[in-house]
């Protein structure tokens, strides 16, 4: 299929010093990336789900009113009285 000389070429430039030290940089690289990865999902966890104190199980209601402003709900302001007097 490949020719004498196209064989010779790619064994040469597979076998090339820079080709060699290219690839083990990239090894290296991909280990450290997934090493940090892999330590910082670990911690990540931890830090987003803290155990929290469960002090009474009734809400406030400051926080009624916080999760009303969270889900941009309005009260509802009573309809305006016409004072006007027809006749």
């Amino acid at each position: 299929m490949f020719s004498a000389e196209v064989r010779k070429l790619l064994l040469e430039v597979i076998s090339s010093w820079q080709v060699i030290t290219v690839t083990i940089i990239l090894i290296l690289y991909v280990f450290i990336v997934n090493s940090v990865a892999r330590l910082y999902s670990r911690r990540s966890r931890r830090s987003f789900f803290p155990a929290m104190p469960s002090s009474s199980k009734e809400e406030s209601p400051l926080a009624a009113d916080d999760e009303a402003e969270e889900l941009d709900l309005e009260e509802e302001a009573p309809a305006p009285q016409n004072d006007k007097k027809k006749g």
